[in-house]
């Protein structure tokens, strides 16, 4: 599993252990249930949390206390989430977002790349200078999500840009290394607080965390004619249900579209005949 999964999951079960102040085998079925509760109605966590909560409690009970299959599905049930269409951002604020949000080399280039390659933000936080491919136009992603390598595009404008910030900062094992440990990467909430910073400064909304610009990456190749099948190997998805998230339309693209009635060559409608006294 990604390590961020593994993280979550260790995470899950030790928030349970420190709730009840035990270890999680000496917790009855009763507890466990009004831990569940306690998640949903007081600590209010979103479907999509406490699903990832209920999966880390699966996988301990299943491998750890080899609980049966049947029963743990009746002990910890899946919550359905809401359906949420992603929030993406136009070309225009992109590059409003890129220009005035982003003013120094190393935000700006990271942010480019975010959006230009389709990246996650763990993927971009840990590329290095040997994954950028310029001979083949691609960028190679190391174990990316599910523990998976695979390419993305490396746009020439993107690549440009690369070249200029690598000669303004001179990046040695990382692309985007930490700025107060330069031999480690550039962590994950220092990547969404440039986000939220270039935000600001562009005076753009907030469409949702830096995923956002994958997002608009995926709904721009798609309005542009570029196979489903294609997209989801660019942002590394491994069903091809999970891409078709982005088969939307926005607002802005509706109001420019032209209806089939409209491509009609008709008469102007008639005149309506005078009312007689």
């Amino acid at each position: 599993m990604a390590e961020r999964t593994v993280e979550a999951y260790v995470t899950a079960v030790a928030s349970l252990a420190q709730h009840y102040h035990r270890a999680p085998d000496r917790i009855s079925d009763a507890e466990l249930q009004a831990y569940l509760l306690h998640l949903r109605g007081v600590r209010h966590l979103a479907p999509s949390s406490l699903n990832q909560h209920l999966s880390g409690l699966r996988r301990f009970y299943d491998l750890v206390l080899r609980r049966p299959t049947d029963q743990l599905a009746r002990l910890l049930p899946r919550v359905r989430s809401q359906t949420r269409r992603p929030q993406v951002f136009s070309r225009a604020e992109l590059e409003r977002l890129f220009t005035v949000g982003c003013p120094q080399a190393k935000p700006r280039a990271f942010l480019m790349t975010v959006y230009g390659a389709g990246l996650r933000l763990n993927e971009a936080c840990h590329l290095k200078p040997e994954h950028i491919d310029s001979a083949r136009m691609q960028i190679r992603v190391v174990l990316g999500k599910g523990a998976k390598d695979r390419y993305t595009l490396l746009p020439p404008r993107l690549l440009d840009e690369l070249r200029s910030y690598w000669r303004t900062c001179r990046p040695k094992v990382w692309l985007f290394p930490s700025s107060q440990h330069p031999e480690q990467p550039l962590p994950a909430g220092t990547g969404q607080k440039m986000f939220w910073r270039a935000l600001e400064r562009a005076g753009l909304p907030r469409k949702g965390g830096i995923h956002s610009l994958r997002h608009s990456f995926a709904t721009h190749l798609l309005e542009a004619g570029v196979e489903l099948t294609v997209v989801q190997h660019l942002l590394g998805h491994s069903r091809l249900s999970s891409t078709t998230t982005y088969l939307h339309v926005r607002q802005e693209r509706l109001a420019q579209l032209q209806g089939p009635l409209q491509q009609l060559n008709l008469p102007p409608a008639p005149s309506p005949a005078p009312v007689l006294a």
